[in-house]
């Protein structure tokens, strides 16, 4: 068990990111029966305030705070307990982030800042949202700082040794959380701040958005790393086996750091402004992406096959019968790994020239970003909470409460499947994205959204109410195990944190050289990015006045 101050840390960033969780899963229920015309919002309350709020809260806030929570835990259990320098920048980065959440998320409930997740320009929120995004991100700073300094603790109490697997792949994924956030940084300090306190009058739609999505994708990967991670190294603890191979893993984040932040310009494939030169070599450099991604699809398929070989397996798919299926920890995240391969098959349709002319803006994209975040993060997390928190806690995870995770995994499972279904065959049918109901004036096409049985804006409400009431089962699980489940006092009752075994002293020294990759990375970026962004500054357009639709 780690030290109960980090322990503190940990559950505090945790709680925040359920309470999170629970709002934005409500306003998603709210959107599905909304754009179905079955449910009328009061005066007070529009459509594109809990659009907005449930983008942000579960996109943002919810995945930040676990992930925080997540690897303060495996920071403190792999390298030790941490100092009291690292412990107070900890805490000021917890309570910075979550200054700048209550600020934005008030700004949103007040009717202030209904400009979506994407808040995209010339949209104008009030100042006070920006200057809420602002801290969000200047605390997350704080945080991931305050780790990397715990993990150089470590680096000069054990020189020439590799770190452990787990603070090599958090610092990672803070490496590539920190350049990823240099863009909205840029964005929001020196573009939306000025622009919407009246300091300027107008602002550059083009480099705004261009900078947003030089952090928005590979803020997808802030997301995904944490899940490879629990793949890497939870699952095959799990399983009873070593870690496939320590150099395999480290090699796969390396490549995640260098390839997933030049590749913005491929969700903005349709934007006029953008030369077509400069799309595509971010579109091959998307492609780039699937390579650890197969690297680790290979890395899970060869854990398998080594612990059902271990256990007497016999024949090609004799290990599928020998995986611990009775073990809610494993078949969630087993089940969000089979999530991920139709949703990696939907993102390179939308990184593709002529493919995303199909789906660009409709609800296609909608039903993509729920199989690839909603369900193989978004369940991995579950997956995770179900054994994290009664670690941090010290309390029981009941036989009663995996069995009620079965359900909740379950439920999760079909509601995302029906209403992820319906997303992509609605988008497909030409069926918008960020619209409240309409029906067109009645045009054919638009009726056909509200007929059928995948067809349907019912089956998505229809998914989404499921999806609501397995969140809730989950809420539930949250609060048993953070407050009211016994404490577990017997050996047999204390739940661990499953962390496997590597072989780090076999891997190359050069996969921990920091310089090498930061430098490749930022090579890329000026390659990506130089010349394109550059020529925005130079050659601006006037800029656009500030619009609030709402």
């Amino acid at each position: 068990m780690i030290a109960a101050k980090d322990r503190k840390i940990a559950l505090w960033n945790i709680g925040v990111a359920y309470t999170a969780f629970l709002i934005g899963t409500l306003c998603g229920l709210l959107q599905v029966f909304i754009r179905n015309d079955a449910l009328q919002l009061p005066a007070w309350l529009d459509y594109y305030q809990i659009l907005t709020a449930h983008g942000v809260l579960l996109a943002l806030i919810y995945t930040a705070f676990f992930i925080f929570g997540f690897f303060v835990t495996g920071m403190s259990k792999t390298l030790g307990t941490f100092g009291p320098k690292v412990w107070l920048f900890s805490w000021i980065g917890f309570w910075v982030t979550l200054a700048g959440t209550v600020l934005a998320t008030i700004m949103i409930v007040s009717g202030e800042a209904s400009v979506l997740y994407t808040f995209y320009a010339p949209l104008k929120a009030s100042g006070w949202y920006y200057v809420g995004l602002a801290l969000y991100v200047v605390g997350t700073w704080i945080s991931s700082f305050a780790l990397i300094a715990h993990y150089l603790v470590w680096r000069k109490a054990h020189k020439g040794e590799m770190s452990p697997l787990f603070a090599f792949m958090t610092i990672a994924t803070l490496v590539l959380w920190l350049i990823a956030c240099l863009g909205v940084v840029a964005t929001v300090l020196f573009q939306y701040i000025p622009w919407a306190f009246g300091w300027t009058d107008t602002i550059n739609v083009e480099l705004s958005r261009s900078l947003f999505w030089y952090f928005g994708h590979p803020l997808v990967y802030f997301w995904l790393l944490p899940a490879y991670m629990a793949w890497y190294l939870i699952v095959p603890k799990l399983l009873g086996v070593k870690v496939f191979s320590d150099s395999l893993a480290r090699l796969s984040f390396v490549l995640f750091i260098l390839f997933s932040i030049p590749v913005g310009f491929h969700h903005q494939l349709t934007e006029p402004g953008i030369s077509n030169f400069w799309k595509f070599l971010q579109v091959v450099l998307t492609f780039m992406v699937i390579v650890p991604s197969l690297m680790t699809a290979f890395s899970m398929f060869a854990t398998f096959e080594t612990s059902g070989r271990k256990k007497g397996a016999k024949g090609l798919f004799g290990w599928f019968a020998m995986l611990p299926w009775k073990d809610v920890r494993f078949t969630s995240i087993f089940i969000a790994m089979a999530f991920f391969i139709p949703g990696g098959a939907g993102g390179i349709i939308n990184a593709s020239f002529q493919l995303n002319e199909v789906v660009h803006n409709t609800l296609w994209i909608v039903g993509h970003f729920h199989i690839t975040v909603g369900t193989p993060v978004a369940m991995t997390f579950m997956g995770m909470t179900f054994w994290l928190i009664p670690y941090l806690t010290g309390r029981k995870f009941t036989k009663s409460m995996q069995r009620l995770g079965f359900v909740q995994i379950i439920t999760w499972s079909i509601g995302m499947l029906l209403m992820s279904t319906a997303q992509h065959v609605l988008g497909l049918l030409g069926a918008p994205r960020r619209t409240a109901y309409s029906s067109y004036n009645n045009h054919p096409a638009a009726l056909e959204w509200f007929d059928g049985i995948l067809t349907s804006h019912v089956t998505m409400a229809i998914g989404g109410s499921i999806l609501f009431i397995s969140a809730m089962m989950l809420m539930y699980i949250v609060v048993m195990t953070m407050f009211l489940s016994p404490k577990a006092e017997k050996p047999e009752d204390i739940v661990e944190f499953p962390l496997a075994d590597s072989d780090r002293e076999s891997s190359p020294k050069f996969l921990e050289n920091w310089k090498i990759w930061i430098g490749i990375a930022f090579a890329l970026i000026l390659i990506a990015y130089a010349i394109p962004l550059s020529s925005m500054i130079q050659h601006a357009p006037p800029g656009s006045e500030g619009l609030k639709t709402w």
